[in-house]
């Protein structure tokens, strides 16, 4: 099962990130104009908490 994405904020950048078992990244998408766009709307299908990039 994958882990929840977390937000990281670094100021110049900000990613979503997973980490594996031992804490290190395991998965790095950056938060782009359409990724922001796409948390304003609402969608048709519900995902579990911190798992919107999962499913179709």
């Amino acid at each position: 099962m994958s882990r929840e994405r977390e937000l990281i904020d670094t100021g110049t950048d900000k990613r979503y990130v997973r980490r594996d078992d031992q804490g290190q990244f395991s998965e790095s998408d950056d938060v782009s104009k359409s990724l922001s766009q796409d948390a304003r709307r609402h969608s048709g299908t519900s995902k579990p908490r911190n798992q919107g990039d999962k499913g179709d």
